[in-house]
């Protein structure tokens, strides 16, 4: 609509050759359906039932948003969605919609949804007789030589009239008198009246006229318009000026500046003198608008373009012009001159989206409609000629539609939200004008997430120490998994997979399923287990979940929480005591007895030292402090006492070292009395060492199986991992006079060991937290550089 729709003779053929496309093509595109109504309808006149027309189920209009989509700023028609009837919007003026007497014809687009369909329907604008004839000016003067020949014509303004068809002007009358009758003649599309002398005039007998011509025109009722025409009667000037052509005609490009001469008029007069000088003017029965595009110089004919104008808006003017020369009276002749503009391309392509879905979820399947759009070019030919293309590399592409300007933006391939998640479509539109004129349109997508990708973690296993003697019910160690997906779709929950046995360590541990933080239900004891594992499942909330598994490994760290036990001189009554007696001829550095002990922590924490409290003489006994070796550091004088007594402490390396005490009490007798003393002691040292053996032998024996335990379970695990990350187990041998043990083992290029009370050569102390950690040399190394 905009500046106004003109239909012209091409407008029926394009019509024709869209009709013969549609039957060619029924079977792939809807018909169009046709209605004609009147102009001037009230609001809410029903035009028809579309949806029954097309055959839709009324029930799913409103669900299926059953509507009226349009360019135009100012509608004409809905849509009921209830029952799918066409009615008026507002009222419509035929002659202020078309400006013209052919068909007015409009072109609606019915939009409906689930499934994307439209539906094209012309409705045509029937011209009622709502407009009376009228004339520019309500009176006009002639001047009549009072000799002029019987026969001699004089033109009339002509009266205008907005209908069409048989409710424009029809005829025009004259009221009765004995000199004058109308004659009317056929003009392109307008009927001109002539006043005709009938009857030569008497200026001496009357020297005006006074005449009433009416216009009426052809509807029921008539209405009609009337001039006012008085007729001044002059003295002769018998010869009228003639142009060199009735008719003119101009071809210009809308784009002429203002100013161009378009045409030069020419017209000639045998009189002489001022009977023959003539002047020009444009027609004063042309409409309004006309004279605010063209001028004519009064005395040279030339024609200029004085405004604008605009091949969309008016593609042909037909001027009327005069001539009359300055005798007395003047005598007047009249020409046409047919301006025809011609088009350029100076309009862009406009587009429309008709439909969007802002949203397309990344399962989509190639070819799944996103949108309909449609384009159009008020310029004409070539110059509205469109080519429509998507210019940016994304995975949609154009389709068009059985009708012409008419797009489909589907999908061309499968989407990922992962890897794009919204898209920018820049469409062009280009009209095949010269230059061509483009205009630009972007469609923003949205790729809406679905839950195809599972929750996973950055390493798998995952390693974890834990210092024994945790406080239960406090979190101990924290996993976490990520999603790609957003939503619902990332939102992650955890758990632990439990294992069937009774003995499942995983019974002691529970884990928050939204952060994974896992609590320890019990305190853990490094002397009963020193490493364990368990697996924990992530699942997302998408649907259907997904899920993956990672498996935890934990070992256990010592700490020094068990104190030295005596184990010789063996324990009675709560306090270790023995009784050793020596000859007093032994020389200095004769072994008195040895002080054993054991730890059940490792390293740092179970390494032993011992160290004398109190002695009755510090020159005669030494003790070593790593072997509990007690020594004699001279021989024996006459004057020394024959009992002493010695206090041993016995005290790990842990951070808060813990101790033990054990009393030896040497008696130092002849050398005949400890002979027989041998004797009588022997039988007793053997059942007593019968006794410590014994407890020896249970205590190694559970220090073995708890290494062996322990080796397995790491050859285990070293088995399932990588060739880089292993783990080897060794036994180092512990030095005499402490129960004490080690256990070295690898992981990839270092090397650990859990030490005893004695360090093995080359062995390097590692920084760190817990002191009974120490960092080996990597023998395997040609450079022996120590691996850290």
């Amino acid at each position: 609509m905009g500046r106004g729709i003109r239909y012209r003779s091409r407008d029926y053929c394009w019509f024709a050759f869209h009709f013969s496309l549609l039957l060619f093509f029924g079977n792939h595109a809807s018909a169009e359906l046709r209605y004609s109504i009147p102009e001037e309808l009230k609001e809410g006149t029903l035009v028809g039932n579309v949806a029954k027309d097309l055959g839709l189920d009324k029930t799913s209009l409103i669900d299926r948003r059953f509507r009226v989509v349009s360019g135009s700023k100012d509608a004409f028609f809905e849509v009921n969605p209830e029952n799918g009837a066409l009615q008026i919007l507002r009222k419509i003026d035929r002659e202020e919609l078309c400006h013209g007497r052919g068909v007015c014809l409009m072109e609606l687009k019915i939009l409906v949804e689930n499934p994307l369909e439209m539906h094209h329907i012309v409705v045509e604008i029937t011209d009622v007789n709502d407009h009376s004839p009228s004339f520019s000016e309500k009176e006009q003067q002639l001047q009549i030589a009072e000799h002029a020949s019987p026969g001699t014509r004089f033109q009339l303004h002509a009266a205008r009239d907005p209908d069409a068809g048989i409710n424009s002007i029809r005829t025009y009358t004259l009221t009765t008198n004995d000199h004058f009758e109308i004659d009317v003649s056929q003009s392109d599309e307008d009927k001109m009246p002539f006043l005709v002398l009938k009857k030569s005039l008497d200026r001496e007998h009357k020297s005006k006229h006074l005449l009433f011509v009416t216009a009426v025109d052809g509807g029921k009722p008539q209405r009609s318009g009337t001039l006012n025409v008085s007729i001044i009667v002059l003295d002769s000037n018998d010869n009228r000026p003639i142009f060199s052509q009735d008719t003119y005609q101009i071809e210009i490009y809308e784009n002429v500046p203002v100013g161009t001469t378009v045409t030069r008029v020419n017209a000639t007069d045998p009189d002489e003198g001022a009977n023959g000088e003539i002047e020009y003017s444009l027609s004063k029965s042309l409409a309004r608008k006309f004279y605010d595009v063209f001028e004519i110089d009064s005395l040279s004919g030339q024609i200029k373009l004085k405004g604008v104008v605009d091949f969309e808006e008016t593609e042909i003017y037909k001027l009327d012009v005069e001539a009359f020369d300055k005798g007395t009276p003047p005598l007047t002749g009249g020409c046409r001159v047919i301006v025809k503009i011609k088009d350029v391309n100076d309009n862009p392509p406009e587009i429309e989206v008709t439909s969007l879905s802002n949203t397309v979820s990344e399962d989509s399947k190639p070819g799944t409609v996103i949108s309909l759009i449609s384009v159009t070019d008020k310029d004409s030919g070539l110059n509205g000629k469109i080519i429509a293309r998507i210019t940016n590399d994304v995975p949609f592409e154009l389709k068009p539609s059985y009708k012409e300007n008419i797009y489909s933006v589907v999908t061309k391939g499968y989407l990922d939200r992962e890897g794009v998640s919204n898209y920018e479509i820049k469409i062009q539109a280009t009209d095949c004008g010269d230059p061509p004129l483009s205009t630009f349109k972007t469609l923003n997508i949205q790729i809406s997430d679905v839950n195809d990708n599972g929750p996973h973690f950055d390493k798998n296993p995952l390693q974890f120490y834990l210092v024994e003697n945790n406080v239960a019910g406090v979190s101990v160690i924290s996993v976490s998994a990520t999603d790609n997906d957003v939503n619902e779709n990332a939102v992650i929950s955890y758990h632990v997979v439990r294992g069937g046995s009774g003995s499942d360590v995983t019974s002691f541990l529970n884990i928050n399923s939204e952060n994974g933080q896992i609590t320890a239900l019990k305190s853990f004891d490094f002397e009963t287990l020193k490493t364990f594992r368990f697996q924990v499942a992530a699942t997302d909330s998408g649907t259907p979940p997904l899920s993956s598994n990672v498996t935890v490994n934990v070992f256990i760290l010592d700490q020094n929480d068990n104190a030295p036990v005596i184990l010789y001189p063996v324990s009675s009554n709560g306090s270790a005591e023995g009784v050793e007696e020596i000859p007093r001829n032994v020389n200095a550095g004769h072994l008195v007895t040895k002080v054993r002990a054991y730890d059940a922590d490792i390293g740092y924490n179970g390494w032993l030292l011992f160290s004398l409290q109190e002695v009755s003489d510090h020159s005669l006994f030494g003790l070593d402090r790593y072997t509990g070796q007690i020594r004699t550091l001279r021989s024996f004088t006459e004057t020394d006492e024959a009992e002493h007594k010695l206090l041993i402490l016995v005290k790990d390396n842990g951070n808060v070292s813990l101790s033990a005490t054990a009393t030896v009490i040497v008696k130092v007798v002849e050398p005949k009395e400890a002979f027989a003393a041998s004797d009588v002691k022997s039988a007793a040292k053997e059942d007593e060492g019968n006794d410590v053996t014994f407890y020896l032998m249970i205590t190694l024996g559970s220090v073995s199986v708890l290494f062996l335990i322990s080796i397995i379970v790491l050859i285990a695990m070293q088995c399932s991992k990588t060739t880089d990350y292993t783990s080897k187990y060794l036994q180092e041998p512990n030095y005499d006079g402490t129960l004490c043990h080690s256990i070295q083992y690898r992981s990839g290029d270092k090397r650990y060991m859990l030490v005893g009370p004695r360090m093995s050569i080359g062995s390097t102390i590692a920084p760190g937290s817990h002191a009974n950690t120490l960092v080996l040399p990597d023998r395997r190394r040609a450079s022996g550089e120590v691996s850290l």
